[in-house]
Formats: C-alpha cells, structure tokens, sequence
C-alpha cells in the first residue's frame, strides 16, 4: 500500500507540474513568435534596437521556468547570467553583438522553442489522463441512458453490461499509465530545464574562478584591515603605556639618587601604568583570537557574548561543534559586531542570535554554517556609516561565505551570515 501511495502522490505533484508548463509553454510560443519578428526586422536594421528588451523577456520567463523547476525538484537551479534586471535598459548602451554571442542566450533561445511544443503536449497528456480514468469509471453508470443509435462510445461502443464493466478493466490501465508516464514527463521536462538553464561546466568554472579572485581578494583586504587594526591598537594603547612606564622609572631613578622617599610614588604609578598596559596587550591578544573559543568552544563563547551583551539576548544554537579555528573567530566576531551594533545603534531591547550548522543540501556540497542576529530596534541600518557592517561582509567573504542584512526603517533589524566550512 505504501507503494500505491508513493506513486500516487508522485503522479499528482508531476500531473500539476506539468499542467502549470502549460501557460509556461504558451507563453513560450508568443516569445518564439516575438523572437521571429525581431529577427526579421532586424534584417531592416530597425529591429537592433529591440533585441536587449527580447532577451530580458527571455531571460525572466526562464527564470520563472527555473523556480517552477526548483519548487517540483526541491534543488536549485542555478542562473547563468545575472537577474533580468541587472540588464541595463539603455538600448544603445548595450552590447548586443555580446548579448546575441553568449551561449546562455542561444541555450535560453532553445529552451523556449522546445518547452513551446513539448510542455503543451505533456500539459494536455497530462489532464486528459485523469480525465480518461474518470469517464471510464463513469460509463457503468449511464451507459444504458444513452440513446441506441448513439452509444457510450469510450474508446468502443458500450451496449451491454459487459462492455461497461470491461470500462473499469480500461480505467485501471489508464490509472496505470498515468502512474508510469507522468513522474516520467515531468522528470524528462524538469532535466531538460537542468540541461539547457542551468550553467554550462565551462561557465561553472569561469563562475568560479570568478569568485575564488573575489574571495582572495575579500582575504587578503580583511588581513590587512585586521593588521591595521592591530598596529593602531599597539602603536596609540599599548605603547603609549609603556613610554610612559619608562619615563616614570627613569624619574625614580633620579629620585633615589637624590631623595629615595620621592621615588616611591613614581614607582607605583609606573608599576600602574605596566598594569594597564598588560590589560591592553591582553584586549589586543583576545581581540586576534579569544581564548574563550579554545577554552569553551564557539557555543560556549557565544553565550559570553549574549550574556555580557548591553540589552537583553537569546541565544539559539543547533548541531554547533568544534571548526577550524579560524572559521570559529570569524563567527565570533560576527556575532560580537553585530551585538556591539545593536548596543550603540539600534534602541533595541531584545536581541536574538542563532548559530546553526546545516549539513550539506547534496553530495558534493560542504556544511554551512548560519549566524543570524536579529533585534527589535529602530533599523535602517546604513552599512556606510562605519556601523561595522563592512567588516562583517569581509571576514565572511575571506571564507566564501555572503552576509545580508535587512534593516527597514521601524525594524527589525537582520544580520544573517552563511560561512561554508571546510571540506
């Protein structure tokens, strides 16, 4: 029974999924024509300046092919080129011998000839499936009202009780056919997508490529802003205290050659200001990597964080365990500027923060890590103000993570972070 009720469940997801590629499909065909036309007009030249508005039209009903794909599959379906409205709209400003020379456009050009055609046909099959099934369970039941010179005819006359039982024998193989064929058209239409709007490997690659000098570029920007940091803390803290810690001993030394009673203050001040240089060295020290990551672990110094935070904060944690140490101080910064934020700048009184490690969505892909630091303050944060914003996206990125943020005015205010971790 659980079987039946596998296929049967699978039969009436890809039965709407196909039915819904019917619009997709007709839609498909007006593009086709729209596409005929403008390639015939570009023949007259006046047909050039309309090619950037086709292809944004192309490029949106396949993204909309995409998602529909992605809601049947419950994969992603990756983009090959940037949403339809990063396409800039000046006609004479873009390069359309570009636009026409990618292989995306052409792959886009096919997809819709073929879906035009083939999604109708599979959209069609698919309805009058079930509607078969329906009509030949329903024949036993008014066969005999039906006129004699006009006859139940579903596929063959009915005139007798046989041939109207012989009905629910013909419904069982349509209900058959139908369990078979759809989940099969619909994987058929939902890999022809995956073949033809998905990346190229070439494109993957270059995509990649592309990302990778990104990220170095985000590693090497977030080392030297971290050692910027580190320089200016040393140079105007720490050693500043300890000038002032060496005047002061070579004060006392004068003092005990000539009044060794004077020389006692001098010394506890300095041995005062080598306190608090220690202390400053320290905050340095903790500030490259706290050593409540290696004592506790990053639940465990995440709940620091919470618990010494200026407004009130929960803390939410799920399937955390030891990471790289690197990756680890990478989301303990995160959540310490994103807490450091809402403290000075949002009015909030409550923050939440969760850390969650996903585990990979399919072979081949690594954990993910998600921070997320949400608070009820005023929003509108403004990520050029110095608010620490920038900061966040670049540790995050050195590790080919994103960061985004959502502040609308009146709140709530949301830092979510996504780090892969290693594989």
């Amino acid at each position: 029974m659980s079987r039946v009720r596998t296929a049967t469940v699978d039969a009436w997801r890809a039965l709407l999924f196909l039915a819904r590629g019917m619009p997709s499909a007709a839609v498909a065909l007006v593009l086709v024509i729209r596409v005929l036309l403008v390639a015939a007009l570009t023949l007259i030249i006046v047909g050039w300046p309309l090619i950037p508005s086709t292809v944004r039209a192309l490029r949106r009903w396949a993204g909309d092919e995409r998602r529909r794909v992605e809601a049947y599959t419950g994969s992603t379906v990756p983009a090959p080129y940037p949403a339809p409205d990063e396409l800039p709209r000046d006609a004479p400003a873009v390069p359309v011998r570009a636009l026409l020379a990618e292989p995306a456009t052409r792959r886009d050009l096919a997809w819709v000839v073929i879906h035009g055609f083939t999604g109708l046909i599979a959209g069609v099959l698919a309805i009058l499936l079930p509607l078969a099934i329906l009509n030949a369970l329903a024949v036993p039941f008014y066969w005999w009202a039906m006129p004699e010179d006009e006859p139940a005819a579903s596929p063959y006359p009915v005139t007798s009780w046989a041939g109207a039982f012989g009905m629910l024998g013909l419904a069982a193989g349509y209900a058959l056919v139908t369990l078979v064929l759809l989940p099969l058209l619909a994987r058929w239409q939902a890999a022809g997508v995956r073949h033809l709007l998905a990346p190229t490997k070439d494109a993957r690659l270059s995509q990649r490529v592309t990302e990778l000098t990104a990220t170095r570029a985000a590693a090497l920007e977030a080392h030297g802003a971290e050692l910027r940091r580190i320089e200016r803390d040393l140079h105007d803290g720490t050693q500043n205290r300890l000038v002032g810690v060496i005047m002061h001993l070579g004060i006392a030394e004068r003092a005990l050659r000539r009044d060794p009673e004077s020389a006692l203050p001098l010394l506890l001040k300095a041995q005062d200001q080598a306190a608090d240089a220690l202390g400053e060295l320290r905050d340095v020290v903790r500030s490259i990597y706290p050593p409540v990551l290696a004592e506790r672990g990053l639940d465990g110094a995440l709940a620091a964080l919470a618990a010494r935070c200026a407004v009130r904060c929960t803390l939410r944690v799920d399937g955390l365990r030891r990471l790289p140490a690197a990756l680890e101080a990478a989301a303990y910064f995160v959540v310490a500027e994103a807490l450091t934020n809402t403290a000075k700048h949002s009015g909030a009184e409550h923050a939440d923060v969760t850390a969650t490690l996903r585990p990979p969505a399919a072979a081949g892909e690594r954990e993910t890590l998600v921070i997320e630091v949400r608070d009820d303050g005023h929003g509108g944060a403004d990520e050029s103000g110095g608010s620490g914003l920038a900061g966040i996206r670049r540790r995050v990125a050195a590790f080919d993570g994103h960061t985004e943020v959502t502040s609308p005015v009146g709140g709530p205010t949301v830092v979510r972070a996504v780090i892969p971790c290693a594989s």
